[in-house]
């Protein structure tokens, strides 16, 4: 069994000061875990008074400060390498922990064979009718979603006690801190997102465990501080950290035959994105060498074309359509859209959506060589083959991107899936409430 000899609970606060007073209140009502512990707080970048306050309002807690917002996971780094205890028990601000939340934990770890690097807790929204978090699935991308994500308690398909999971959430886990740092810990790349995904492979590849602990409850609320990076830095986060995910911890052999068909997946995302939320994103896929398109020598200028006449009539209705509504272009831009001529000047990029998907891809492409690195690392500590992993976790293919649904059903696709891949396919409403 592996003993306990004491937990540092670690707190992010990122202007949060309202969120992480109901927090602290929870946790200085906990019962005894039975060892020694202590709370640490990183004001992460606050402009709210936060650190003033604690230090006020809460002199027992370890304060740690940072002049800017360093993420999730650069912030848990930073409190994890200056706790006292081998075990880090990790909670989002804006939770509320049950009394008995820390007690499980420990009780859930400390009774575990010593194979079991970390548990997982469950989370409940504010009210305690829905979930939250109880387990994770993972996608043959490098996603994964929080299954039966805000359904009823009474219809979620919860873990049992000492049930194995792919991963521990980050917003409530306990896991060794020896573990934590063999293992690579956090990401500092990933700033937020997916983090624990990324370790929980590294955990059960290197030969460890993480098991459920459902009976150290948290209330969330749900996206209280996630909110504030706005929709498209998080549409960023995601997907730049799934890459990094999936290149980093698929196995040599898995690795060869699986990433044709991420990156396919992730190229047909970024051209829908960029196709139907631009002005003249239609002509991003225009051949101009296709029989009529007047590209080839000795055939019809591709302006005479029904196909570039069509084209440039759609540029300028979506182009008037963006004009009041496109935040940022420059005056000479909104006044030549409103002219209607677009038409003649191209694609204008004006999807935010769009803009995340492209700065994903050029984050991914800056960190390859680091990447390259931090894989060569994970696979030579490799103790588990992703077969094990994938046997008792099967990847999921889930239709969620614009264009999913259609690059999923054609055969092109289906042949760059290596046949021999345990794969779940599954419709978005399947795994959770959506919408």
């Amino acid at each position: 069994m592996s003993r306990i000899d004491g937990v540092s609970v670690l707190l992010l606060s990122w202007n949060g000061r309202e969120h992480l007073a109901t927090c602290l209140e929870a946790l200085a009502a906990q019962e005894p875990p039975g060892v020694p512990w202590e709370i640490l707080v990183l004001d992460n970048g606050s402009r709210d008074g936060t650190a003033d306050w604690l230090r006020r309002e809460h002199p027992g807690v370890r304060l740690h400060e940072s002049a800017e917002n360093v993420g999730f996971c650069r912030g848990n780094l930073r409190l994890a390498g200056a706790a006292r205890h081998g075990a880090l028990a990790l909670l989002n601000n804006d939770m509320r922990p049950r009394s008995d939340w820390l007690g499980q934990l420990v009780e859930s770890l400390g009774s575990a064979p010593d194979d079991v690097a970390a548990v997982s807790g469950l989370i409940v929204d504010w009210e305690g009718e829905r979930l939250d978090f109880g387990r994770g699935l993972l996608t043959f991308d490098g996603h994964a979603f929080q299954l039966d994500y805000r359904r009823p308690l009474a219809a979620a398909r919860l873990p049992a006690p000492g049930e194995e999971l792919p991963f521990a959430c980050g917003g409530n886990m306990l896991v060794r801190r020896e573990a934590f740092f063999a293992a690579g810990a956090f990401d500092p790349d990933f700033f937020a997102y997916f983090e624990d995904v990324d370790l929980g492979w590294r955990l059960w590849s290197g030969g460890e465990r993480v098991l459920a602990a459902p009976a150290a409850v948290a209330h969330h609320r749900a996206s209280a501080s996630s909110d504030r990076l706005g929709l498209f830095n998080r549409g960023l986060l995601f997907e730049r950290n799934a890459l990094l995910t999936a290149f980093k911890n698929l196995e040599p052999g898995w690795w060869e035959r699986l990433m044709p068909a991420i990156l396919t997946a992730f190229l047909s995302r970024t051209r829908t994105m960029l196709v139907e939320g631009n002005a003249g994103g239609a002509t991003l896929a225009v051949d101009p060498y296709a029989p009529g398109a007047g590209g080839l020598p000795g055939e019809a200028a591709r302006e005479r074309s029904g196909l570039a006449r069509r084209g440039r009539a759609w540029v300028r209705r979506k182009a008037r359509s963006l004009v009041g509504r496109v935040v940022g272009l420059p005056a000479p831009l909104r006044a030549q859209l409103a002219g209607g001529e677009a038409g003649t000047a191209g694609l204008w990029l004006a999807d935010p959506r769009s803009v995340a998907q492209l700065r994903a891809l050029s984050f991914f492409l800056d960190h390859l060589d680091a990447a390259a690195e931090k894989r060569r690392q994970i696979q030579a500590r490799r103790r588990r083959r992703d077969a094990d992993y994938f046997a008792r976790f099967p990847l999921h293919l889930v239709a969620t991107y614009p264009g999913d649904a259609e690059l999923f059903a054609r055969p092109g696709f289906r042949a760059l899936l290596p046949a021999d891949l345990p794969l779940v396919e599954v419709r978005l409403d399947e795994i959770m409430e959506w919408g």
